[in-house]
């Protein structure tokens, strides 16, 4: 799970980006895309409407930043704890 802090990036969308290429920029995660789209939803004025996939080019986007939550390295397989097992001993 990711908390915003009241910190953001600007971002001005080039020709054919998209949400999701955005949100591995930034976050390295195109999930992220919803995070995305709700901090800058009020870009598209009518709330009826779908977000574009690909967005306009030009538009100044906030990118808020996150903080990932911590990972517990009891369920990370041994070569990304940082564990010296290379003998298996």
């Amino acid at each position: 799970m990711s908390v915003k802090t009241k910190e953001y990036f600007n971002h001005l969308t080039q020709t054919g980006e998209r949400w999701d290429v955005i949100a591995w920029r930034y976050y390295k995660d195109p999930e992220k895309q919803d995070l995305l789209i709700e901090e800058n939803r009020h870009l598209f004025l009518d709330n009826l409407d779908p977000v574009p996939a690909i967005l306009p080019t030009g538009t100044k986007l906030c990118v808020p930043v996150i903080e990932q939550a911590s990972i517990n390295d009891a369920l990370l397989p041994p070569w990304k704890r940082g564990l010296n097992n290379a003998g298996g001993t």
